[in-house]
């Protein structure tokens, strides 16, 4: 697949952990998906992890956007951190990337406890107040557990926003 390259070069963002940085800084990511040549679009609360550059998401086991990732498991996504709009500036501050990614879905129940501890490490601001009872529930063998493998990676940013 041919990438195009950021018009405005004065806003891209080249280093792939100031991309990371975003990922593990926002709540949530925005998945855009196809099937049967229609597209979808869904918000979702998700982790980053970083040894495996990729991203975890949960669902429950059934609806709109588990029928698209199980016919097409390609993804584009992306995470904003959004700061406003710039008054006076006719501008927005915001830091963005995008990501293109596979979908695969987990079944062994050790794996989506990991991913659970990720989301609650990166989303809650006081993580071990829900840690123990989240890891030990027994909904978690049946909630839908997926994990995004990211292939690409761009950025973009205002230029007073630094990360």
């Amino acid at each position: 697949m041919l990438y195009h390259n950021i018009r405005r070069k004065d806003k891209e963002i080249t280093d792939p952990e100031q991309m990371k940085k975003i990922l593990k800084t926002t709540d949530y990511v925005t998945l855009a998906m196809v099937k049967d040549s229609e597209p979808y679009l869904v918000s979702l609360s998700h982790a980053y992890d970083e040894a495996e550059n990729c991203i975890y998401i949960h669902s429950a086991s059934e609806g709109k956007k588990l029928e698209y990732l199980r016919a097409n498991p390609v993804v584009w996504g992306q995470a904003l951190l959004d700061h406003g709009y710039h008054k006076g500036e006719c501008s927005h501050l915001y830091a963005s990337m995008m990501f293109k990614g596979r979908v695969e879905f987990i079944d062994d129940v050790e794996e989506k406890r990991r991913a659970f501890k990720a989301m609650i490490l990166q989303l809650e601001p006081e993580p071990d107040s829900i840690m123990d009872d989240t890891l030990k529930s027994t909904g978690i063998p049946t909630t839908v557990v997926a994990k995004i493998i990211i292939e690409y990676m761009s950025g973009k940013k205002s230029e007073q926003v630094s990360l």
